[in-house]
């Protein structure tokens, strides 16, 4: 028997035993987790989703937590900036093995459901409550950075009020901090923010690094 599964934006086929890489999940190695998005289930008799094949579901150990490897990205800047930079990602992973595939009865089984680690729904999930003194921690965060000696961040290229609020709840204050950063910091920076690129795209590294020299 085989199963179609959906995680992290793909599609794998997959049987008991098979072991898989797939984007990161929220799970600890040794957990036993469930993928429930299961498109279409094989073997004697094909069972096809609408979109997904109710009641069905894969369930998986994970092995552990790895990165993949390294991709080399070259940016060249347009015309009248003459600028070139070569940085390298590797996406972080979870390697499982796929130890039963259930035709039905997924719902009962008890068993943490395979959900991404950069899930939004998983944080509100793990704490509703938390909410109002999450944002009394932010009102208190802005004055003790104040008072710990914070650069101004909003003389960096692109950043205002709003960039400079989401660097400060990312624990980010200080130029030295931005001029100390390598190509995975980057990375991790863009993709925990959201920042698409900007970074990159408007040098704040090396502004940063011209502010220390001042």
């Amino acid at each position: 028997m085989f199963a179609v599964l959906k995680t992290g934006g793909k599609q794998y086929k997959v049987q008991s035993g098979d072991v898989l890489r797939v984007e990161k999940l929220a799970a600890d190695a040794g957990e036993t987790i469930q993928f429930n998005d299961v498109l279409m289930l094989g073997g004697d008799t094909t069972v096809l989703g609408a979109p997904t094949v109710a009641g069905a579901a894969v369930q998986a150990t994970v092995i552990d937590q790895i990165k993949g490897e390294k991709l080399i990205h070259f940016v060249k800047r347009r015309r009248k900036h003459s600028s070139k930079r070569t940085k390298g990602h590797r996406q972080k992973l979870t390697l499982v093995r796929i130890t039963d595939i259930l035709a039905s009865g997924a719902d009962a089984t008890g068993v943490k459901a395979a959900v991404g680690a950069g899930s939004v729904s998983t944080a509100a999930d793990a704490a509703p409550a938390a909410k109002p003194a999450k944002k009394a921690a932010k009102a208190e965060a802005a004055p003790a950075a104040e008072a710990a000696g914070a650069d101004d961040l909003k003389q960096l290229s692109g950043v205002g009020p709003a960039l400079e609020k989401k660097l400060h709840e990312a624990g980010v204050t200080t130029f030295a901090q931005i001029a100390a950063w390598n190509a995975d910091d980057i990375a991790a920076m863009d993709e925990k923010l959201s920042f698409k690129g900007r970074i990159e795209r408007e040098g704040w590294v090396a502004q940063a690094q011209a502010k220390l020299a001042e």
